[in-house]
């Protein structure tokens, strides 16, 4: 479970950013070099390569290096994973919203 949890705790944090939310965005159209996920956005490669870098250790992209260029695609499975979690999340929190809803209902009931 520490893994996991672990794990989920950098997708999140990977999708926490604006630009690597686009990059993730665009990578579900496909597979791309660095230069084209970069060129969208107005920083220099190396500044850019570090939020490929969280991407990569969060699991939502994997690289390849073809000679001189690296290309990037989106992996869903963790993102998959991260909605799996909210949705159990939302579950809990529904049914303890629900339980106070009742719990309210009664007492306005039982009032004089």
């Amino acid at each position: 479970m520490p893994y996991q949890s672990r794990q989920l705790g950098r997708v999140f944090h990977a999708l926490a950013d604006p630009t690597r939310r686009k990059v993730v965005e665009r990578l579900r159209d496909g597979p791309a070099s660095m230069t084209e996920l970069a060129r969208p956005f107005a920083m220099a490669l190396p500044s850019f390569a570090q939020h490929l870098g969280v991407l990569e250790r969060s699991g939502l992209v994997r690289s390849r290096k073809a000679g001189r260029v690296r290309t990037y695609r989106f992996v869903p499975r963790p993102l998959q994973e991260a909605e799996d979690w909210m949705g159990k999340q939302r579950a809990i929190w529904e049914r303890r919203l629900d339980q106070l809803d009742r719990y309210v209902t009664q007492l306005k009931d039982e009032a004089p």
